[in-house]
């Protein structure tokens, strides 16, 4: 059941474990730790629960914040989509989005990225002849690489104990992959720098370009969807409402506006949370699905901070990207302004990934690295029904929490003129790069709304707006802390930072939480 703080519903003192936030890992925690029996309470503090899987509405549209397409959730046997439907009860339904599911356009080339591995390979040696033998030694890696996973991601819900005889063994196959670059791999493959930028074409999926980038993630996120892409039918907030009655079923709520101010610890054992307004909830279990950085910084007291010097791991990692993100709302359906399913990946003609990246991140000014479209109304087959005669898309591109930061100390919506003008600029370059893909839709936008990432710190709590929590750099994979046992008994951690960004590494994020939590395998029952 969702309720508000503010209504001050009826609600217990204690539970058997508290939850602090409502994004993908913490639905999932919450969700299979109610199938355990377990009476779960979780405290969101935006008003919409969800993190980045909510939706928001306004002006009579909807816009999806952060699920833009899943991949392997249409094999009946993918992991993936068997924990949807445990965590769900079989009530989430995803729709296909047909042949092509990412378009790379690099100047006026465009390169489409084709569902089905065979397929997908026949198409990039279309494209690139003379390089089969790359193509074909890099499809292989992309496989080795994500097989190697399974085990570093299981070495880290095993116990302490286990870990000590077995985590290192878990561990070094992955870090094979993990320690080098995606372009160290790649560029061992060939020396085409298109064919390089072509393949990771895909990276604003996790936020890296290809210097930067462990190949770990770049293979993970490859991997996802050479099986195609899904969208929920209905949309992302279908991924709230189906898992909210897992959760009541077992005695469970869902809270949002309330705001958690930290956890009560006592003996350096985690008992409850104390909320904005004081009142405490107590519970057997703790864990937090609001980001390490945000967890840490915010919700720990200090002399515990100190204690464990948590502060030292904080400084082994980076947060992820920042971004904007174009909200429009037009008016006609998805069939009749021929919206495509397909996402858009638009890049500029010259310069590789990384090259883009620093000119861009050095004057802003310089065009884009990257530009990212997306088309939930054509890629839902149900928006019609609840949005008849209106499409919506959605512009993403990267850009520095700096350019912002002079404005964190303001509120949302009173943040002053400058600030509007700013986000302006970025909406009408935004906008040009829509009209060169799709001109039809030119004086058909009723409405558009760009986020910043003061917006995203805003509703999500991320520390400076960024996207995919923790960058994933090489580096990142090679810390021992970022599991779900903490140094505080009964006190854990999960969502994509413990993992890997998006909604899959979330999702998976909470199995390795429940486990470590019931210090049962919940993945036997899946």
């Amino acid at each position: 059941m969702i309720q508000s703080y503010k209504q001050k519903p009826l609600l217990q003192d204690k539970y058997d474990s508290i939850i602090i936030g409502s994004g993908m890992g913490g639905l999932t925690t919450a969700a299979i730790l109610a199938k355990e029996g377990q009476k779960v309470l979780v405290l969101e503090r935006h008003y919409t629960p969800g993190g980045f899987t909510h939706v928001f509405k306004r002006k009579g549209y909807e816009w999806d914040v952060g699920i833009h397409y899943i991949g392997e959730v249409q094999r009946e046997n993918s992991m993936l989509k068997k924990l949807f439907d445990y965590v769900s009860d079989g009530k989430l339904k995803w729709a296909d989005m047909g042949e092509v599911y990412d378009k790379i356009i690099i100047g006026d080339k465009q390169y489409d990225f084709v569902k089905g591995v065979k397929n997908f390979k026949a198409k990039m040696i279309s494209y690139f002849p003379e390089e089969e033998q790359a193509i074909n030694t890099y499809i292989d890696m992309v496989f080795k690489a994500v097989k190697t996973s399974k085990n570093y991601y299981i070495s880290k819900a095993i116990s302490p104990l286990w870990n000590t005889f077995f985590g290192k063994y878990l561990k070094k196959p992955f870090h094979k992959y993990s320690d080098k670059t995606t372009y160290e791999v790649l560029s061992s493959l060939t020396k085409n720098e298109e064919l390089i930028k072509v393949l990771t074409g895909q990276y604003g999926d996790y936020g890296l370009p290809p210097k930067e980038s462990s190949f770990s993630m770049h293979a993970s996120v490859a991997r996802h969807y050479f099986d195609g892409g899904n969208f929920p039918i209905g949309g992302s907030s279908q991924i709230v409402n189906t898992i909210d009655p897992v959760i009541e079923s077992a005695g469970g709520t869902i809270l949002v506006s309330a705001e958690v101010d930290h956890v009560i610890i006592e003996k350096n054992k985690a008992i409850g949370v104390k909320m904005k307004d004081g009142k405490e909830f107590l519970s057997k279990n703790i864990v937090s699905s609001a980001g390490i950085i945000t967890t840490y910084k915010k919700l720990l007291p200090p002399n515990i901070i100190k204690k464990h010097q948590l502060n030292k791991q904080l400084q082994k990692v980076k947060p992820s990207v920042a971004h904007v993100s174009l909200y429009i709302g037009l008016e006609g359906s998805p069939e009749e302004l021929q919206i495509p399913k397909t996402n858009y990946w638009i890049y500029p003609e010259k310069g590789d990934h990384d090259t883009c990246v620093k000119n861009y991140l050095e004057d802003l000014s310089q065009p884009f690295p990257v530009v990212y479209l997306s088309f939930p109304s054509a890629k839902d087959p149900d928006w019609s029904n609840r949005y008849p005669d209106k499409s919506s898309i959605d512009i993403i591109t990267l850009v520095p929490y700096e350019t912002f930061e002079k404005w964190s100390d303001t509120s949302w919506k009173k943040r002053g003129d400058e600030y509007e003008a700013i986000k302006e600029n970025i909406a009408q370059r935004l906008l040009k790069e829509l009209y060169k893909q799709l001109p039809q839709v030119e004086g058909k936008i009723n409405c558009y709304e760009l986020s910043t990432p003061l917006t995203t710190q805003h509703f999500v709590n991320y520390h400076k707006g960024e996207v995919y929590g923790l960058d994933h750099s090489p580096s990142r994979f090679r810390q021992p802390f970022l599991k779900p046992r903490t140094p505080i008994k009964n006190f854990y951690l999960t969502g994509q930072d413990i993992v890997t960004a998006g909604v899959g590494g979330a999702l998976f994020s909470g199995v390795l939480t429940a486990m470590a939590v019931t210090g049962e395998n919940v993945l036997k029952k899946v």
